[in-house]
């Protein structure tokens, strides 16, 4: 058996109670099994880059990634800046299904403080009902971004409107028709067009704070955790989302979070880090710069090189044999058997196609 690694944690900790106990009682925890594996897209530009050079490096990764024996592919969705430049994920997600034929695609995420939920609710339905139920709708709250100013939702959508727009998603998809006499959406009963002939897409809600973690529990659906926090504090999401849903009456046994991760091999450590530390940072600095908060309220700035370097510490870098490693470790420590990996990070179509390739032969069946 591989020896576990113990993972560093990064400075944006957030305090949950009920890690040591949750750990202890979760077999999940125990078994430290990987069971289904994902890429991670987020289409950056990266230095030098056109952003249709970025779309189209994604797309090849799609298909990559179906060939070499990953389960799903999720793409991110991003506005008015270059860390990704998808802009829509579902439409994406409609694209690359078009060109597969076994591979999942999932949203990472949809946002919707932008969108209209029943309006999301129709384009779910109707990719999913066309690719034969392979569509996972992946949702989240964003951030307060201009986007909120562009699109004319507003701050208060973002603050307050989370839980409203998703149950409305949720049943639109769900029960076919939909109405609303809410705070933020009034609305006659309307049936969604198309009709699914087969269960909706499932709903996955990408979760940054306690208040989300809380509106996914109380609705019993699971949990997208981003690559910018460690094992410890995505076991403490886990562990806070476990009692929120008992609380609620709901089995979080029942279902399977999802964590995202920077996934990079290479012949040894040395030489993935030096990989990505050639490639990530210039596309960093361009891209978190280029988050603009709608109200002028200041934000911190990562150090873009510094944020490289942990990224690279908290997961899969380097040889077969250490990704191995740090993926059993990882799925010990979170109870999270759903891994998808950020693969870009090499920064060229080249380095992510040969990335996919030898995470599909040298990784992935170690691991299943």
């Amino acid at each position: 058996m591989p020896t576990k690694a113990i993972f560093t944690m990064g400075s944006s900790r957030t305090a949950f109670n009920g890690i040591d106990n949750h750990c202890k009682h979760d077999p999940r925890v125990r078994e430290g099994v990987v069971v289904r594996f994902g890429v991670f897209l987020l289409a950056g530009r990266f230095p030098g880059q056109g952003d249709g050079e970025a779309l189209h490096r994604a797309m090849a990764a799609v298909r990559d990634a179906e060939a070499a024996g990953f389960d799903d592919a999720w793409i991110a969705e991003h506005h008015f800046m270059p860390y990704g430049v998808c802009p829509s994920a579902i439409t994406f997600a409609a694209q690359a299904l078009g060109q597969t034929s076994r591979i999942v695609l999932g949203t990472a995420v949809s946002v919707l403080s932008t969108a209209h939920p029943v309006a999301l609710a129709e384009q779910a339905a109707l990719v999913h009902e066309m690719s034969d139920g392979r569509l996972r709708l992946g949702v989240g709250r964003g951030g307060p971004w201009v986007d909120l100013e562009v699109f004319g939702t507003g701050l208060d959508r973002y603050e307050r409107g989370f839980g409203e727009s998703l149950d409305l998603l949720l049943r639109g998809l769900s029960e076919g028709r939909v109405s609303a006499d809410g705070d933020q959406f009034s609305f006659r009963e309307v049936p969604i067009v198309p009709q699914l002939s087969r269960p909706g897409p499932p709903v996955t809600v990408a979760c940054t704070s306690r208040s989300t973690v809380d509106e996914a529990a109380v609705r019993g659906l699971p949990m997208l955790l981003g690559m910018h926090i460690g094992d410890q504090e995505k076991a403490e999401m886990v562990a806070r989302y476990a009692e929120k849903a008992v609380v609620a009456g709901r089995d979080p046994g029942s279902v399977q979070h999802v964590s995202a991760v920077l996934g990079h091999v290479a012949d040894d450590r040395a030489q993935a880090v030096r990989e990505l530390h050639e490639a990530m940072p210039g596309w960093l600095a361009a891209g978190l710069a280029a988050h603009t908060p709608i109200d002028g309220r200041l934000r911190s700035m990562r150090d873009p090189v510094a944020y490289t370097e942990l990224l690279c510490s908290l997961h899969p870098v380097g040889s077969p044999d250490e990704c191995v490693d740090r993926l059993l470790a990882s799925a010990e420590r979170t109870g999270i058997n759903h891994v998808i990996m950020m693969v870009e990070g090499g920064g060229t179509a080249r380095r992510t196609q040969e990335n996919i390739a030898r995470l599909g032969v040298e990784v992935l069946p170690r691991l299943r």
